[in-house]
């Protein structure tokens, strides 16, 4: 069997001879009149991010009658999110959406957005997330390592489910192992909560589940529902301690090329697929929950305040260890919780 760096570094060989006998022109000033810009993605092809980013792509390349494309390699293809984010730093790659951990491991000060109760809704983070007077100084804090920050997608709300029973406060928490993203914040999150963080690879969650190796996990409702976990997990407890986000991050030089007038249509049409994205995951987040109560899932409301008084100091001891960028964009973001 090919290995997968064998096979990602053939394929990145691949694009790179394609390119050098077609690359895009440029003019004298360095500007590039235009060219293909490829994009990493994990999600695979129903995914609404997917949709989204293939929408904007036809869009960019109506606006710019074929001058640009941006071609969307979805399911890993190249590599994971940690493996995309190096390719597009180096230029193999021209954009890339990652995890909110991932950019953490760059600059600390992007655990700001990975705090529990930080937004209140999806509305608050996405108001927050494209306001640059808020983001600004941090989307461009990656520039020295050749990434910019253009903005994201929302994760929506991370929740508790358990083969156990409800789970409707930190208490009902003691002893059971739940999983975890690979990440500090999450894990000291879910330990502060009352559980036994348990950090695992996402495709290895059903199994361990089905096993007794975990009693439960913390996601959202699209992926709780299309991963099936609710077939060995239940109970699913609003928490809600989390709004998750992606963010679309783009290879600095790449993106100072484009002639002022395409760069204008990549982001006009940018902002637009962000707005158009939420709508979809909101669809598809009405759609899993429909389906999961046809399957039998209950849903628990939680004491919601005791939850917040568990995490606060987590949020305050993160703040104190990241840069000072941190708490000031913490300050604003919460400011502007309804």
């Amino acid at each position: 069997m090919t290995s997968k760096p064998f096979a990602l570094a053939a394929a990145l060989s691949a694009l790179a001879l394609v390119l050098a006998g077609c690359g895009p022109a440029a003019d004298t000033a360095g500007e590039e009149r235009g060219g293909t810009l490829r994009l990493a993605l994990n999600q695979s092809e129903d995914h609404p991010s997917y949709v989204a980013l293939e929408n904007f792509s036809d869009r960019v390349r109506e606006r710019t009658q074929g001058r640009w494309n941006i071609d969307v390699y979805p399911n890993e293809n190249l590599g994971n999110q940690q493996e995309s984010l190096q390719l597009t730093s180096d230029g193999s790659v021209d954009l890339a959406i990652v995890s909110g951990t991932q950019l953490e491991n760059l600059n600390r000060d992007f655990v700001v957005f990975n705090l529990p109760h930080v937004f209140e809704s999806i509305e608050h983070q996405m108001r927050v997330i494209t306001d640059p007077s808020i983001v600004g100084d941090l989307y461009s804090s990656l520039e020295d390592r050749n990434l910019t920050v253009l903005g994201g997608f929302t994760q929506g709300a991370r929740n508790i489910y358990s083969s156990r029973g409800p789970v409707t406060s930190p208490a009902d928490l003691a002893g059971q192992k739940i999983r975890v993203q690979e990440s500090k914040v999450h894990a000291d999150m879910l330990d502060s909560m009352g559980g036994a963080a348990t950090p695992m690879a996402y495709g290895e969650v059903y199994t361990a589940l089905q096993s007794g190796v975990l009693e439960g996990a913390e996601n959202n409702e699209v992926s709780y529902e299309t991963q099936k976990h609710y077939e060995v997990a239940p109970h699913f407890s609003r928490t809600e301690h989390l709004i998750g986000l992606d963010y679309l991050v783009a290879n600095t030089d790449r993106l100072d090329r484009l002639p002022p007038t395409d760069r204008a249509v990549f982001d006009e049409e940018w902002a637009a697929t962000m707005r158009e994205f939420t709508d979809l995951w909101t669809t598809a987040t009405d759609e899993a929950i429909s389906e999961l109560r046809s399957q039998g899932v209950q849903f628990h409301p939680v004491d919601d305040a005791a939850f917040r008084e568990a995490l606060a100091p987590l949020t305050e001891q993160a703040l104190r260890t990241a840069g000072p960028t941190a708490r000031t964009v913490y300050e604003k973001t919460r400011a502007e919780a309804p």
